[in-house]
């Protein structure tokens, strides 16, 4: 399974989402999707996903509010995600460091939700000028140390740079926390010089898995995720924004390792057997079932991973849009 998790920051602003009303085309008359819970930690109150009418975008409706999102994300939740941008970061950033150098060389870079800095210090010394931004205030000041980039530390939203600042803003599992995508959208249009670039990661609720299982996806991660994008609406998001579509398909991430998790732990709930939760920190595996899930991986997951990307349809969005200006000299994509 893929590395690629959510942000640990809660890259939140200051609207609640309506409950009706599409956070992309605008149009009311949402319709229920499917309900589920919060399976990561194992909790029984469960959130109601609605989709629009229109466009294919899926939002939770009736969030918890911003204040009450501390209890939804809690310490396991943000180790976790911490250690899985850590652990051989150069590896686990290598795809996104090489699109950002084939995009330009160098300059002043942003990177939302930068959470410890992992990727930011994959750049650390070259001929980079590396900013952040961070809610948690201890991952904040591992980020600077890390890269020696300057890390904002609060909500996106309130973040104080000057408009044209940054060639390049990154946004890795970011945008399916935030409250408002549209403002977060437009403040980074704002922010990147003409010929920016906006680097997007991000989970496809139009994936093979996510239809497949249903309430028990691990992309949904309710009630973090706020938001679920599509490649079409996350299109039409930055295309109402004035982007420019550089670059938008799916990778062959998988998520399908705790998703059959959330199906057994579900599965033993109905028989009276609980379960540690996925947000529960686990002992390591035996040589024996690694050597097990390798071979897994390799003669089944593979094939299922590369297909799903192949026809647009695996667990994530890689998409690179340039906000309109002049030609930057030099500049290439690959």
């Amino acid at each position: 399974m893929s590395a690629t998790l959510p942000s640990s920051t809660l890259a939140s602003d200051h609207t609640l989402p309506s409950a009706d009303s599409c956070p992309v085309c605008g149009s009311g008359g949402a319709v229920p999707w499917l309900l589920a819970p919060d399976r990561f930690h194992g909790r029984k109150e469960t959130y109601q996903l609605v989709r629009c009418m229109v466009c294919p975008m899926v939002w939770l409706r009736n969030p918890p509010k911003p204040e009450e999102m501390s209890y939804h994300y809690g310490e396991d939740y943000h180790k976790l995600i911490t250690a899985a941008g850590e652990v051989d970061a150069f590896k686990r950033w290598r795809i996104p460091r090489n699109r950002v150098l084939s995009m330009i060389k160098g300059g002043s870079l942003l990177d939302l939700g930068c959470s410890s800095g992992a990727f930011l210090g994959t750049l650390k010394g070259g001929s980079w000028k590396l900013h952040g931004i961070e809610i948690s205030p201890e991952e904040a000041r591992a980020a600077e140390a890390r890269s020696g980039a300057q890390v904002f530390v609060g909500e996106i939203l309130d973040a104080p740079f000057a408009p044209n600042s940054f060639d390049v803003i990154t946004c890795f599992h970011v945008l399916e926390h935030v409250y408002d995508p549209p403002s977060v959208v437009s403040k980074v249009w704002d922010w990147l010089k003409p010929g920016g670039f906006l680097y997007i990661l991000i989970p496809n609720i139009d994936s093979l898995e996510a239809r497949a299982f249903r309430s028990y996806w691990y992309g949904l991660e309710l009630p973090r995720h706020l938001h679920h994008f599509s490649p079409i609406s996350l299109k039409k998001l930055l295309s109402h924004n004035h982007f420019q579509e550089v670059l938008v398909r799916t990778p062959p991430d998988c998520y399908v390792e705790n998703s059959i998790c959330y199906v057994l732990d579900d599965l033993f709930s109905r028989c009276g057997i609980l379960r540690r939760p996925l947000a529960t920190p686990r002992p390591q595996p035996s040589l024996l079932w690694r050597i097990i899930r390798k071979g897994y991986r390799m003669g089944i997951l593979w094939p299922f991973r590369q297909s799903a990307a192949l026809i647009g349809r695996g667990s994530a969005i890689e998409a690179i849009f340039r906000k309109a200006g002049a030609e930057r000299v030099g500049s290439r994509h690959q």
